[in-house]
């Protein structure tokens, strides 16, 4: 069973919401999120991103950049940027984005869930990062940032969630920047909450879309304090992370892409050959080729698109890790033939989210920056979750979700 559990959000007041709701914390680096929060005091980078109110050349992983965000988030709440809920509630937060808009659940998943594996996983996480966000939580003694998770849609929480929206007004209505529409609704009705709660109780397992190592370090944090607490007994609020839960049908997945620094001291003429070994290659031309279907990639090389259709040899459908096309593009490409052997750590490699479209593979290729580019088709929920359901782990940079979560809407303090 999966355990949700209602809280007494921390939120923005109307007026507000939209000076204080950011970007998640890892989407910007220190000076872009220094230049976003200009001229805005009620940013949530402010605490999120705390070393924008520091010296441009500190450590991101010093003690003053973890005490600055305690101080800003006492802050936000001396001056009512962030206001308590009365009551525990439940939360509705939808996002729209080219015309669609996916629902999700806003409440406290379970610690104890994490670490029993019902909130599974798909992808690995690296022990510097979940540090550095353990810290974040241990000193604001909050989790300043939803996660995004997905469940197994169910239609009677479709419906309850549906008719709630029908009837009620949102609180927060806006329009970010960057064009994408954000809606916020506040369940506070016992009846609703005690039976989304229970509908919640009924489902196998949820799962990690996007947020593996916030999720990691709420997880982890909750879990010391339990360790460090003689007189725990399961309703301390620390045993809850907050999280944004949205059905697996409504998410869209989009694709993840790969740019190469060099070929390896190969010619274009003798890497073109090499390709032919895995993959069926036609160049396209100039104008930008998009992957039709699994194992179809496109590909940007001096100047020119080409498609590579997969040869039936190097993928096993039957495999949930091996029918994945960043699995067939490392097996066949950046292992043997570009000698790259870790995808996490290399530097000959970047990866660009499909937010930004293919032109931004040919932007960083003509502009002398990358070597080659290519283009996969996107991962499905399907895919997602069977590699979850089996324990298998995906390979690094796999799924893009969009839109990402604007972070402010409503914070879970770890006291009641």
């Amino acid at each position: 069973m999966a355990i949700l559990k209602a809280f007494k959000g921390w939120r923005p007041p109307v007026e507000i919401v939209k000076a204080v709701a950011s970007r998640p914390y890892d989407v910007l680096n220190s000076a872009e999120a220094r230049k976003e929060a200009e001229n805005n005091p009620q940013s949530l980078l402010h605490i999120i991103k705390p070393e924008i109110d520091l010296e441009e050349n500190i450590d991101l992983y010093s003690e003053a950049v973890y005490q600055k965000a305690a101080e800003k988030l006492a802050d936000f709440q001396k001056k009512g940027w962030l206001v308590q809920d009365e009551g525990a509630y439940l939360y509705i937060y939808a996002q729209t984005m080219n015309g669609k808009t996916q629902y999700g659940l806003v409440g406290c998943a379970s610690v104890e869930d994490y670490m029993n594996n019902v909130i599974k996983k798909h992808e690995l996480t690296r022990p510097d990062k979940e540090e550095d966000r353990m810290k974040h939580v241990r000193v604001t003694n909050a989790n300043m940032e939803p996660v995004f998770f997905s469940y197994p849609a169910k239609k009677e929480i479709d419906d309850i969630i549906a008719d709630y929206v029908k009837h009620n007004k949102a609180v927060y209505d806006f329009t970010a920047d960057d064009g994408f529409g954000h809606h916020f609704w506040v369940i506070s009705e016992k009846a609703i909450i005690d039976r989304l709660i229970s509908l919640f109780a009924e489902l196998p397992a949820t799962y990690v879309a996007d947020g593996h190592h916030r999720t990691a370090a709420a997880a982890l944090v909750g879990n010391e304090k339990k360790n460090n607490n003689p007189n725990h007994d399961g309703s301390e609020e620390y045993n809850y992370f907050l999280a944004v839960h949205f059905p697996d049908n409504q998410l869209t997945i989009i694709d993840y892409n790969r740019v190469i620094k060099d070929l390896n001291g190969m010619s274009k003429e003798v890497f073109l050959q090499k390709l032919e070994k895995s993959f069926i290659v036609e160049k396209k031309g100039n104008d930008i080729y998009k992957p039709t279907c699994l194992h179809n990639f496109s590909m940007y090389l001096d100047g020119a698109w080409y498609a590579l259709q997969a040869r039936d040899h190097v993928y096993n459908d039957n495999d949930p890790i091996g029918v994945l096309d960043v699995t067939i593009l490392t097996s066949e490409v950046l292992d043997p033939l570009l000698d790259i052997k870790d995808l996490r750590r290399s530097k000959r490699i970047d990866f660009v989210g499909g937010i930004r479209g293919l032109q931004e593979l040919s932007k960083r290729v003509d502009s002398g920056d990358m070597e080659v580019a290519f283009a996969l088709y996107p991962v499905s929920m399907k895919q997602l979750i069977d590699i979850a359901d089996s324990g298998n782990i995906m390979p690094p940079k796999t799924t893009w979700f969009e839109p990402k979560l604007r972070s402010g809407l409503v914070v879970h303090e770890l006291t009641d």
